[in-house]
């Protein structure tokens, strides 16, 4: 039997294609790690295949990297119920844009802060993947209906149901400037114990989800309330007298870095609306945190 032609990606496509397919990887999934891994099996995947049928490459190559994120979804061993604590995303932390490199270069449109993508974890895979493809990368009803090989008007639906269960975030501020004008006045009223100025910026149910993962010591619910969440900051500041941090751009938004022995030690990202700080993560799981 004759074989067609393998599908052919130039390096220009491949450095096209490489940001947009980590952007929808990693926003299904929340890991880094997990996306990178998937990206390159996409691309390898795509290689075995005779490009006889495929019109268009980039949409085949989101339907390739879709159904993988689906699988591992739906798979045991990507399964929360496993996991000790809030489970937070992965931080992406973008110190610099590099056209080339996929985990920097992410495209500019929300859906990329830490409280969106905690919320992706209320939605089924199924939602997440029209949800995404729809408002982050403009697929029609029409391409992500043949990307998920289901009928149009079963997205839509699917995409009604997903907007629905993620409305708690909309109203989130994405005004960088701004929410860092904020975040500078909280660690500045932290540091003095201004409480009138946390009061200020802290809404009164403010709410911290510690992600420790199991290998480091973290609060294994939620922790609720402004006296509570000051309690355990505070705490937390007393047994780690001796750190370092800096605020950057993480997730699209600023957040603060704590160094302990010159390395990352956790990372405090921020749900900021109406100018009021509605939840803080902090991500401590060592497996989520960059090594350099």
């Amino acid at each position: 039997m004759k074989r067609g032609k393998r599908v052919q990606i130039s390096n220009e496509e491949y450095l096209l294609f490489k940001p947009l397919l980590f952007s929808l990887g990693y926003r299904m999934l929340g890991s880094v790690v997990e996306t990178e891994d998937i990206v390159q099996e996409t691309f390898l995947g795509a290689y075995q295949l005779s490009d006889e049928n495929i019109k268009n490459k980039k949409a085949y190559l989101c339907k390739m990297l879709t159904n993988r994120c689906l699988d591992l979804l739906k798979s045991a061993r990507f399964r929360r119920e496993y996991y000790v604590g809030p489970w937070n995303p992965e931080p992406l932390i973008q110190e610099k844009l590099h056209d080339l490199d996929p985990s920097e270069v992410i495209i500019e449109k929300e859906g990329l802060s830490i409280a969106y993508l905690r919320m992706m974890e209320h939605l089924s895979p199924d939602e997440r993947a029209v949800l995404l493809l729809r408002e982050v990368l403009d697929f029609s009803y029409l391409e992500i209906a043949s990307i998920l090989e289901k009928k149009e008007e079963n997205c839509r639906k699917i995409f009604s149901r997903a907007k629905q269960k993620i409305s708690r975030i909309e109203g989130e501020s994405l005004n960088y400037e701004i929410n860092k004008s904020i975040i500078d006045r909280f660690i500045k009223a932290f540091q003095t114990q201004d409480m009138n100025v946390l009061l200020e910026l802290l809404s009164e149910n403010v709410t911290v989800f510690s992600d420790g993962g199991g290998k480091v010591n973290a609060a294994t619910r939620p922790v609720q309330s402004l006296s509570n969440v000051l309690a355990l900051l505070y705490g937390i500041t007393k047994k780690f007298p001796n750190f370092n941090f800096e605020v950057k751009n993480v997730n699209g938004q600023p957040a603060i870095i704590f160094y302990m022995d010159s390395k990352i030690q956790s990372i405090l990202s921020f749900h900021i609306r109406n100018d009021k700080i509605l939840e803080m993560y902090i991500t401590l799981n060592p497996d989520k945190l960059p090594t350099s």
